[in-house]
């Protein structure tokens, strides 16, 4: 049996290890295992006219060569948010190009299934595990439809996709995230200021919401629930105030937005629809300026939350969905997601990931009225509260 593996979308940490844990127990079963480098733009850019496609869009993956991977974080097979089913015009690589393709709908796109199909005929793959988020794993569906055997595996810091309750990332996204704000106390207390910390969060608050009950903050905005600056600005007001160092501080998702405001965007928009983000926390900083008339502390986290080595709950999640994604492929059990839910490791349908979305429980975990995270309900909530 041939193994493939691929890790797509923003990487996290927790993905080297994952990628050793199947490579060893791949090859403890007898299967060979290949790496696809920068995720399905390596199907996508694979010319099976040509003979140095292995190191360039492939790589024979061992125990040797991955032996000490899982000590640093990112991603050894490099990544990409390639959609093939959707692609520019002048993405075409030259070896596919045809005239065709140059009259064809940018927005639309043109759809390269057919060629990643044969590629992975060509490679001999025998069954596919896909590491990634929404985005990754939604082709990934198309693949199953396609007849490609296909195992996910649910990879993102923001913990949003749909049908598991954890993916690999998250803690330590969350565990990042709280060391930064605690490290941040110091300024913001040395200055008295009001400290505006922006975390990843596009569609999801969780990482926000988490790292603020964690870390203790005043207040946090979060994707699911827009608020209305003006409160925001008398609160942090209070909070410094009541506060004995004078300071205060605010944790703000990526994706949030004032009531009757739009999510901050810029640029053009990759394969899946996404334009990037990033911005609300300065916008969110020259407004209490303006509102209060004091100097406000703005940071960024960003990609410093998905940087370095994974932490132990990742390394766990990370080789235990492996593992179990492993022992799925050598028994040809595929279309499906390795998931956890309510604590436990388990398996759903692979279209389960794009029959709904996963966000805030707000009801159960926040204060709307205060901009707060509040558990309403702790007895029987599993470990990370959702």
């Amino acid at each position: 049996m041939r193994i493939g593996i691929l890790t797509g979308g923003g990487d996290v940490p927790g993905l080297n290890p994952c990628i050793k844990a199947i490579v060893y127990r791949a090859i403890d079963n007898g299967a060979e295992v290949i790496g696809i480098r920068r995720g399905w733009g390596g199907l996508f850019n694979y010319d099976p006219n040509r003979t140095d496609n292995e190191g360039k869009n492939y790589i024979v993956l061992n125990k040797l060569n991955t032996r000490t991977i899982d000590r640093s974080g990112g991603t050894v097979l490099h990544t990409s948010r390639t959609n093939p089913g959707k692609v520019k015009p002048s993405d075409v690589p030259a070896f596919l190009k045809t005239p065709e393709h140059d009259k064809a709908d940018k927005e639309k796109g043109l759809d390269f299934t057919p060629h990643i199909l044969k590629v992975i005929e060509h490679l001999k793959i025998d069954v596919l595990i896909t590491i990634g988020g929404d985005d990754t794993q939604s082709y990934g569906v198309r693949m199953h439809k396609e007849g490609l055997p296909v195992i996910a595996i649910p990879k993102t810091m923001d913990n949003d996709v749909f049908g598991t309750d954890y993916c690999i990332g998250f803690s330590t996204a969350v565990t990042r995230s709280v060391d930064f704000i605690t490290s941040l106390r110091t300024v913001a207390g040395s200055h008295e200021r009001v400290a505006v910390v922006e975390l990843f969060g596009r569609n999801s608050g969780e990482t926000s919401l988490i790292s603020a009950y964690l870390a203790g903050v005043d207040r946090a905005l979060i994707s699911e629930v827009p608020f209305d600056v003006e409160k925001l600005a008398r609160y942090v007001a209070q909070d410094k105030a009541n506060n004995p160092s004078s300071y205060a501080i605010v944790t703000i998702s990526e994706g949030a937005h004032l009531i009757g405001g739009q999510v901050v965007e810029y640029g053009e928009a990759d394969a899946y629809g996404h334009r990037k983000l990033g911005g609300i926390g300065a916008v969110t900083e020259q407004a209490l300026k303006k509102i209060l008339g004091v100097h406000i502390v703005y940071q960024q986290v960003a990609y410093l939350m998905r940087s370095g080595e994974p932490d132990a709950l990742d390394r766990m999640v990370a080789i235990s969905y492996a593992s179990l994604a492993t022992d799925l492929a050598m028994k040809r059990d595929t279309g499906i997601m390795v998931a956890l839910r309510e604590g436990k490791y388990t398996t759903v349908p692979i279209e389960t990931l794009t029959q709904g979305v996963k966000r805030v429980d707000v009801p159960e975990l926040y204060d709307v009225e205060n901009y707060r995270p509040k558990v309403a309900h702790l007895l029987g909530k599993p470990m990370f509260l959702y």
